[in-house]
């Protein structure tokens, strides 16, 4: 793990390097970066989520009774900003499986490149749980913006941002606008091209995980 500056984490790790690098190769087929970017959710998110609250209890082992922590009542919600964020959800659940789901679907207009809001749908209870919003990229953080803005009208306020790979201009975008929510990556890349796209970068994360243009 790498702390990059307020409320900014990069991890750190041979895995995550290795799996970087696998990712942004133009070659990789679609089954594999799906995989590839469900690993490094997997390892991500074991940071983004390493001060989630717990609660003192009591278990009784086979041999006797222990004190334990276990995470606090009501579960957190994962929330995939759709559609690249559906790949990294399964993954969060794998850690959290009873966590609830919510999905917030946003496009990118190509010559605005403003987010287009067309679908939210959140769990209930949404203010009294810790939220982590998914997305592979953070480029121009308008997506990301406008994401939470709507988990916040909706009443949360225990968010934490999980992105895989992001741009200085997404990071300073998320921090003006959200400067409580805490952002990790697995990558910090350098800059947007003219396009807003993330540079060195991956691409378009979504048509590459699914085979589309």
């Amino acid at each position: 793990m790498s702390d990059s500056g307020p409320r900014l984490t990069v991890v750190d790790h041979p895995l995550v390097r290795d799996k970087v690098a696998r990712v942004r190769d133009v070659n990789t087929k679609p089954d594999a970066f799906r995989r590839l970017i469900h690993e490094l959710s997997l390892l991500a998110a074991y940071e983004a989520l390493h001060d989630l609250p717990t609660v003192a209890s009591t278990v009784q082992t086979p041999l006797t009774t222990t004190e334990a922590h276990m995470l606090v009542d009501p579960a957190p919600a994962v929330v995939g900003v759709l559609r690249a964020g559906l790949s990294m959800v399964e993954a969060v659940l794998q850690l959290l499986p009873e966590a609830m789901v919510g999905h917030i679907g946003l496009y990118r207009d190509h010559d605005t490149l403003t987010p287009v809001e067309y679908l939210v749908k959140l769990p209930t209870n949404i203010e009294a749980r810790e939220v982590l919003v998914v997305d592979p990229m953070l480029a121009t953080g308008g997506s990301i913006v406008h994401a939470l803005d709507v988990l916040k009208r909706a009443g949360a306020s225990k968010i934490r941002l999980l992105s895989l790979f992001g741009a200085p201009e997404g990071v300073a975008a998320v921090h003006t606008a959200h400067p409580d929510v805490p952002i990790t990556l697995a990558a910090l890349d350098t800059h947007l091209n003219d396009f807003g796209y993330i540079m060195p970068g991956i691409g378009d994360a979504g048509d590459r995980l699914y085979g589309t243009k």
